[in-house]
């Protein structure tokens, strides 16, 4: 069957369907409305970091927006009045989601977050980081880039909305606190019956204790075993 010849700049066919009926845009705000609440709710689920740099609701409205406007350039059967519908539909959701933030102060905390404290005094909080889908190789890398050499040179880390993270050091002029080494040459060598007895960081948290030789040794916070000797190098940079 031969296909159906297009004719340019046809009104009808740029501005509706003869196979549907007014009511389907209706339909299309409908759709408009699940898809969007959709892909903010994955947005939500699969955590900060995958929305780093950009706004849960500028990243929702461009995946939301996406495929209406590629498909509105060059697919001949896809009415421009239903891809209005589309964008006026997606814009007004983004618009009450966003007043919605702005007066419902919970509301904007359980959608986009709050910052959350990850690390105080070189210690790691492992219920916040299990909680925002982090893990410790993302965690180290992102103070790696910062020059931080071991979470005793950390006094506060904010996990902030944004994805993004906040780190305040002690003052450079106090002596420098033990903590748990980040480089990766060292993580890898993490051991449970630390040799010799000396001062020691849990590998899982960074929490610092003195311990024995010869013995293993369960974490006072975090009950886990591996241990890597803490270092004390000062901050640099």
């Amino acid at each position: 069957m031969p296909s159906e010849i297009i004719s340019p700049f046809d009104w009808q066919r740029l501005l509706w369907s003869d196979n549907m009926p007014p009511a389907f845009l209706g339909e299309v705000v409908l759709r408009c409305v699940v898809t969007y609440l959709l892909i903010l709710g994955t947005l939500r689920i699969t955590g900060r970091r995958q929305v780093k740099q950009l706004s849960l609701f500028e990243l929702s409205i461009i995946l939301a927006l996406g495929s209406a406007a590629g498909d509105a350039m060059f697919y001949p059967d896809v009415p421009k009045l239903h891809i209005v519908t589309v964008f006026v539909a997606v814009v007004s959701l983004y618009l009450l989601f966003n007043h919605l933030t702005e007066w419902y102060p919970r509301f904007s905390d359980w959608l986009e977050g709050k910052p959350e404290c990850l690390i105080t005094d070189g210690v790691i909080d492992l219920q916040v980081l299990k909680k925002q889908n982090l893990t410790h190789k993302e965690l180290f890398g992102e103070l790696r880039q910062m020059q931080v050499e071991h979470l005793g040179q950390v006094r506060k880390l904010y996990f902030e909305a944004t994805g993004e993270i906040s780190v305040f050091f002690y003052p450079t002029d106090e002596p420098t606190r033990p903590g748990l080494p980040i480089w990766p040459e060292l993580l890898a060598q993490a051991q449970a019956t630390p040799q010799p007895a000396g001062t020691y960081a849990c590998r899982e948290c960074g929490h610092v204790t003195e311990l024995t030789t010869g013995q293993v040794h369960a974490c006072a916070q975090c009950r886990q075993n591996h241990w890597l000797r803490a270092c004390t190098a000062p901050r640099t940079s």
